[in-house]
C-alpha cells in the first residue's frame, strides 16, 4: 500500500435506527384511563379484590410506557371499556372524552375556583389528599361524573347547594360518604361521585352558602 493510498480515510458505515417497540411507546393520560376504566369494571364485577386492585390503579397512574400498562390488564376481559382503546392517543380530546386526573401521592392536589369541569374527572389519592371544590365552578354539562380512589388517604369533594348530588362507592376500613340531594331545579346540574376507599375516606357534600348563581346558562 503507497502513502497515498493509506492517507484516503476509511468509509464509516452508519447502522440504522433501533425501531421502537410498541411496548416501549410512552403512555399518554388518555391510555392510561383507559386501563384504569377496565380495572373499575374488573373490580364491579368481582374479578379483582379490592386491596389488587387499588394496587393496580397506583400502577397505571405510574406507568411511563405501554408496556408497563399491558401487564395490569393481561389476566380481565378488555370490555366496553377497550372499545376506544384503537384510537391513537394524540385523538382530540373530545373524541374521547378525555377525563381530568388529579393525583395526590404523598402530597395534595387541589382543583377550586372558577374552573370548567370536564364531563369526568378522576381523583387518586395515595397517603395523600385530593380537593375538588365545585362551588364556583363554571358548569358546562348537564352531568358531571367524579370517579374518586383513596388509598391510605382522603378526597373531599364541596358542590354548590343547589345542584343534585348522587354517590356510590365501597370501603376497606375507610368510607364513602355522599351527603346525596335532589335539587329543586330539574334544570341543575348533577354531581355522580363514585368511589372506594382502602384506609381512607372520600366526602362529598354541598358547601352551605354556595350556590349556581345561573342554573340555565
Amino acid at each position: 500500500m503507497d502513502e497515498q493510498q493509506a492517507q484516503q480515510p476509511v468509509p464509516l458505515t452508519k447502522s440504522p435506527p433501533t425501531p421502537v417497540t410498541e411496548a416501549e411507546i410512552r403512555a399518554s393520560d388518555a391510555d392510561r384511563d383507559r386501563v384504569a376504566d377496565i380495572l373499575r369494571e374488573a373490580l364491579a364485577e368481582g374479578r379483582l379484590e379490592p386491596e389488587e386492585h387499588a394496587e393496580r390503579i397506583d400502577a397505571v397512574y405510574r406507568a411511563k410506557t405501554l408496556g408497563e400498562l399491558e401487564p395490569l390488564v393481561r389476566d380481565v376481559p378488555a370490555g366496553p371499556a377497550r372499545a376506544t382503546a384503537g384510537l391513537p392517543s394524540g385523538a382530540a380530546p373530545d373524541a374521547v372524552s378525555s377525563p381530568e386526573n388529579l393525583i395526590a401521592v404523598f402530597g395534595s392536589a387541589v382543583r377550586k375556583g372558577r374552573w370548567r369541569p370536564r364531563s369526568r374527572t378522576h381523583a387518586f389519592a395515595v397517603f395523600g389528599g385530593v380537593e375538588i371544590d365545585l362551588t364556583e365552578a363554571v358548569f358546562e354539562q348537564r352531568e358531571i361524573v367524579i370517579q374518586a380512589w383513596a388509598v391510605f388517604g382522603g378526597v373531599d369533594i364541596k358542590v354548590p347547594e343547589n345542584v343534585s348530588l348522587h354517590g356510590s362507592g365501597s370501603g376497606v376500613f375507610g368510607g364513602v360518604d355522599v351527603a346525596e340531594r335532589e335539587a329543586p331545579d330539574p334544570d341543575a346540574p348533577v354531581v355522580r361521585v363514585s368511589g372506594f376507599a382502602l384506609f381512607g375516606g372520600i366526602d362529598a357534600k354541598p358547601k352551605r352558602g354556595k350556590r349556581v348563581k345561573n342554573l340555565r346558562s
